[in-house]
């Protein structure tokens, strides 16, 4: 089982201050500031995805590439620009989210493959276009018009896009995109991707879907997969599940949710392979939008949210070379938290829990052994991001332990 993280130039500077708040003023970002596989030991993921998309743009605009970005991807190629070490796989997509509202792609096949091509892919993704919408009950003769067209679209580019790479005699790896609205129709793009000559098959689309509905997909299409098929779930994390998604013959996914929960979501931030912990928030007092608010409102004096910003951070600080009590730094944060957001619920019970557990002590992971308790804070990016980084590790480390020790024993 592989573990693709999709790329969007997310990194974090191996020289930020944190207790400063500052980069150094020699940075380079491209040159010095470091992706995921490069600070992290275990490795965080398998491969990598890169959609067209984020790099050349698409009809919702630009991409997340800057043009010099851009242009060192194409001249490098996508081993060189991420500088990924052995072993780390490379898949391309066209970004189907990207251009779901319109009526057809805004790609042609030799463009995509031109991509895939000229950024030096281990894989690529035939043109897909997203359906939205889910009911396993609908036959195919009261399907939706569009439900049907859409299905159809993928599959006539899957098959002009295996076309291509096989007149070309590209080394890309096709991969066929399987859409669909049903287990039925699922499985019989899949019969007809396998018909076409692919070995390899993505399933998309499914994002929304509850993990039952997934398996029910994939049941049906089990009963048309060819043994030697391997299947790619696009966007989809359950780890629960993957021992059970396995067994239906998927080989690898994709998904960002690992990094995005570190600051994305209210509680679970910083996961473990045990239990998931809420990160500590010490908002950035000039940078905070809300607080600057209540500042300019008069609602609160400036000086006094200056001082108990700094004496969260000291704390911390503290606490984590063992020369402040707990209860010392809960005082603090709990003082902190009325004066930032007095109206909402409080997370310091939360908080109180991960300052006993100490989680990121245990971590054996290079960013927690040395960022220590600032990669538990939840303040500004480079913390954000480290943590995401760490998440994505624990996340991999537990696909691994799944696909290695089905049973559950070492």
């Amino acid at each position: 089982m592989k573990f693709y993280f999709p790329d969007s130039q997310d990194q974090v500077s191996p020289t930020y201050d944190f207790l400063n708040e500052e980069y150094s003023p020699y940075r380079v970002r491209q040159r010095d500031d470091k992706y995921a596989h490069e600070v992290l030991e275990p490795r965080p993921y398998d491969g990598i995805l890169v959609s067209k998309a984020i790099v050349d743009g698409s009809v919702k605009g630009s991409g997340k590439y800057s043009m010099p970005q851009r242009e060192r991807l194409y001249r490098f190629g996508v081993k060189k620009f991420f500088r990924l070490p052995e072993g780390v796989a490379t898949l391309g997509d066209c970004g189907a989210f990207n251009y779901v509202d319109e009526e057809e792609p805004p790609y042609k096949v030799d463009e995509v493959l031109d991509f895939y091509e000229g950024c030096g892919f281990d894989s690529g993704i035939s043109i897909d276009h997203v359906i939205f919408g889910y009911d396993p009950k609908v036959s195919d003769a009261d399907v939706t018009p569009a439900w049907a067209e859409r299905r159809e679209i993928s599959l006539r580019y899957a098959r002009d896009f295996l076309e291509s790479v096989q007149v070309r005699r590209s080394n890309i790896e096709p991969v066929g995109a399987a859409q669909g609205w049903s287990p039925a129709s699922y499985a019989e793009s899949v019969r007809q991707l396998q018909e076409f000559g692919y070995k390899r098959i993505a399933l998309g689309g499914m994002v929304s879907l509850k993990t039952n509905d997934i398996l029910a997909c994939l049941r049906e299409i089990d009963t048309v997969r060819h043994e030697d098929t391997g299947l790619h779930l696009l966007g989809i994390t359950r780890v629960g599940s993957i021992e059970e998604f396995a067994q239906f013959g998927v080989t690898s996914f994709d998904s960002t949710a690992p990094f995005r929960q570190s600051f994305m979501d209210d509680r679970n931030n910083y996961h473990t392979p045990e239990e998931n912990y809420t990160a500590i928030r010490v908002p950035q007092a000039d940078s905070n939008p809300a607080l600057k608010r209540r500042i300019l409102s008069g609602a609160v004096s400036q000086s006094l949210v200056k001082t108990a910003e700094r004496e969260c951070l000291k704390r911390l600080r503290d606490y984590d070379r063992g020369s402040v009590e707990l209860e010392e730094v809960i005082e603090i944060l709990a003082e902190y938290e009325k004066l930032v957001e007095p109206d909402k619920k409080s997370r310091i019970p939360a908080y109180e829990r991960t300052l006993k557990k100490m989680p990121w002590k245990a971590c054996k992971c290079t960013l927690c052994s040395k960022y220590g308790i600032e990669i538990m804070i939840f303040r500004g990016t480079e913390r954000n991001k480290g943590r995401g980084f760490h998440n994505l590790a624990i996340f991999n480390g537990k696909i691994r332990h799944i696909v290695q020790s089905p049973t559950g024993e070492n």
